[in-house]
């Protein structure tokens, strides 16, 4: 069971995500605004939150940043009735994980929300602080920090999944498909280019690092490479 924030102004279809997730034991507290969304999120605790991209009083991206500013991991999905390409990747270089297109089946979103606990569940299990050293770098993959010497950078779940993925297969070329089935769950164009959005936010905060460098392999994938240790 999971403590959910669903922010959605659409009655009829705010009951029926409430309805059907609470019918698989989850505790939804829904919001039909962004304002009272926020409200709700600073005045209690939740594991994931689900985000319509147009609300009256705040919007989904505008509540989106005030949630990041307050928490960097919990795990945000934006549900949109966009169809454009450049509002899908707003979503993301805002810090959302994941976005699911209307109309969408309740069991769809039942499965990504099981994917995001999964991860969760895979993350407490973990010990205390597993750190993997790359470079002149650390990655804390329980606790999601990116450290170079004593400069800290706080992952969302989504970057942290992939910069751990990119470490783990230092010096190796990991293909596009792989990251996408691995992380995203799935392999579509929307997901790759979103893919793009994280691997230039992953190179910012490398970029301190001389010995590192994401190469990308047009078409084909990535690879972490090191160098100079």
């Amino acid at each position: 069971m999971a403590k959910i924030l669903l922010a959605e102004d659409d009655q009829n279809l705010g009951f029926m995500i409430q309805d059907n997730l609470q019918s698989l034991n989850h505790e939804v507290t829904w919001c039909s605004d962004g304002s009272q969304a926020l409200q709700s999120f600073k005045s209690d605790q939740y594991e994931i939150c689900l985000l319509d991209v147009m609300m009256p009083k705040m919007d989904g991206f505008e509540l989106a940043k005030n949630i990041r500013d307050q928490n960097e991991f919990i795990p945000i999905l934006f549900l949109t009735a966009k169809s454009q390409e450049e509002d899908r990747l707003s979503g993301f270089e805002i810090g959302g994980d994941d976005y699911i297109t209307k109309p969408f089946s309740m069991k769809e979103l039942g499965y990504r929300i099981q994917v995001f606990l999964r991860r969760n569940s895979t993350s407490i299990d973990s010990p205390p602080t597993q750190l993997i050293k790359f470079g002149h770098s650390s990655l804390d993959t329980k606790n999601l920090v990116y450290s170079f010497h004593d400069q800290k950078q706080s992952l969302t779940q989504m970057e942290g999944k992939l910069l751990g993925m990119l470490v783990q297969n230092r010096n190796q070329l990991v293909k596009r498909e792989d990251i996408l089935e691995t992380i995203w769950g799935e392999n579509d164009y929307f997901k790759g280019r979103s893919l793009d959005v994280f691997i230039t936010r992953l190179r910012k905060y490398l970029s301190n690092d001389s010995t590192l460098e994401i190469k990308n392999h047009h078409g084909v994938g990535f690879c972490l490479l090191i160098s100079g240790t």
